[in-house]
């Protein structure tokens, strides 16, 4: 890559965006943005940015993500997960820069029992789903080189995710229970950040992908999987299993979630010419490298 590629990240301070700020920072020209600096509430805000600055891509990782509160607060999640991304893309179409936007798997209803293709219908069940799929839709309209790309279960070092919040609780002796009847396919940010390379080639072509690793699992499998690796690290783990819970149990939850979701990644791996790795494999590469470095405590 040429160290002259100028990139622009959107939500760097969330879990993805700031393993992409950090993992191309040696390697081209990155600039990330939080809400501080770019707050989608206003979309004219990241177009003037893109705009000023001119780059070669674009990726926007930012979104309001609480699915619960998007019911609760629809105006602000149309503007951020519908509106911005569109202002942003033909913002990039008329500087000539490539969008990358990153999606959901939300966007579908979570009736398949197998995984989701990239050209399969989208029928959101929440409003959270449906501003997102909006956006999908003004960033495809706005140029055909911009891409789509959805992810799922995201995970990685930079912000904790629903495995680390497991591991904490059972180095603590806490016992751990997690849904058992969704399944989808989680996303390491550490993976996401090196496919995420191939949209750097003006030769990629746009469209929709799907970005996670491979197979399918329940909550409960991926917190399971999080404790065997710490366990095969060598951490105290004093609760060695995950207790079932269903999903119905879940009384708190507001909005409806798709009772499955997970992704072929068919199309991107196609561009990759490899397959991404198996889940499994991307946790316990995860929980070592936080024990390594010392992340991972009761605390």
């Amino acid at each position: 890559m040429s160290a002259q590629r100028r990139i622009l990240v959107f939500g760097a301070g969330g879990r993805l965006g700031a393993a992409l700020v950090r993992a191309y920072g040696a390697e081209a020209l990155v600039r990330g943005f939080g809400r501080a600096e770019a707050d989608l509430a206003d979309p004219a805000a990241p177009a003037r940015l893109i705009r000023a600055a001119r780059p070669d891509v674009v990726i926007n990782c930012a979104a309001v993500t609480n699915v619960d509160v998007c019911e609760t607060e629809r105006a602000l999640a149309r503007t951020v997960n519908a509106e911005s991304p569109g202002e942003m893309a033909r913002a990039c179409t008329e500087t000539g820069a490539r969008l990358v936007h990153i999606s959901t798997d939300y966007v579908f209803s979570g009736e398949a029992r197998a995984p989701y293709a990239e050209e399969a219908a989208a029928a959101p069940l929440s409003w959270y789903g449906s501003t997102k799929r909006e956006g999908e839709e003004a960033v495809l309209a706005a140029g055909a080189r911009h891409a789509v790309v959805r992810v799922s279960w995201v995970f990685g070092p930079d912000r904790d995710s629903f495995v680390d919040s497991a591991l904490r609780a059972v180095l603590r002796g806490e016992a751990v229970r997690a849904v058992d009847d969704k399944w989808s396919s989680p996303t390491y940010t550490l993976d996401a950040a090196d496919a995420l390379r191939a949209f750097f080639d003006a030769a990629a072509p746009g469209g929709v992908y799907h970005l996670c690793n491979r197979g399918v699992c329940t909550w409960r499998e991926w917190a399971q999987a999080g404790l065997d690796a710490a366990a095969a690290a060598g951490l105290p783990v004093a609760t060695t299993s995950v207790e079932p819970l269903r999903l119905a149990d879940l009384t708190a939850m507001v909005a409806p979630r798709p009772v499955y979701s997970a992704m072929s990644c068919r199309r991107l791996e196609g561009l990759l010419g490899r397959p991404l790795r198996p889940w499994p494999e991307a946790v316990a590469d995860h929980v070592n490298r936080q024990a390594r470095a010392g992340r991972l405590s009761a605390g």
